[in-house]
């Protein structure tokens, strides 16, 4: 992890594996196939995602054989999973960090209530901050010729209604 508790790139597919295995046991290559499915329609393909193989995990004794070929979670793996779900969140939501969210998203119901609250809390604090970082961009650029602060408009639309998004997450939970 960095040193605000968010996720390298090698985490994010930890997570992305774990949280996977934890809905249902899969074969090696529906797994394989489902995670790289998965994370190219994020982030596009990447070769800082190649991560941590799979059997990496099952040396690890984070994941394991459960019926002739499926592969499941142990207890080591379930633990690792909510240790991930738990880490932090950092904006700007692109790359990376959109993956990380992504995927926090995806299995936030793994976590208890109180957890996705402050997942939900975190959530918001990224988005006030990338809000903020491009409204001071879109003010500062609001005289320039051209489309940049169109653009920068539509950005902070987005920031905002995404920040909206997590308030409404956060009151449901």
């Amino acid at each position: 992890m960095y040193r605000d508790r968010t996720l390298l790139p090698k985490e994010a597919m930890r997570l992305a594996v774990l949280g996977m295995l934890a809905g249902k046991a899969m074969g090696y290559a529906g797994l394989a196939s489902e995670l790289r499915h998965f994370t190219s329609r994020i982030v596009g393909p990447s070769l800082e995602l190649t991560g941590s193989s799979i059997e990496l995990l099952r040396l690890e004794g984070l994941i394991a054989k459960t019926d002739g070929e499926l592969l499941g979670l142990t207890g080591p793996g379930r633990a690792e999973l909510i240790e991930l779900l738990s880490s932090g969140v950092r904006g700007p939501f692109d790359g990376i960090n959109r993956l990380v969210l992504v995927l926090k998203l995806r299995f936030l119901h793994l976590l208890d209530r109180e957890s996705q609250r402050g997942q939900a809390e975190m959530m918001i604090e990224a988005a006030e901050t990338e809000l903020a970082r491009i409204e001071d961009l879109r003010k500062h650029n609001a005289a320039e010729s051209g489309h940049l602060p169109a653009f920068l408009t539509h950005d902070a639309d987005e920031a905002r209604s995404r920040l909206e998004w997590f308030r409404d997450l956060r009151a449901k939970l």
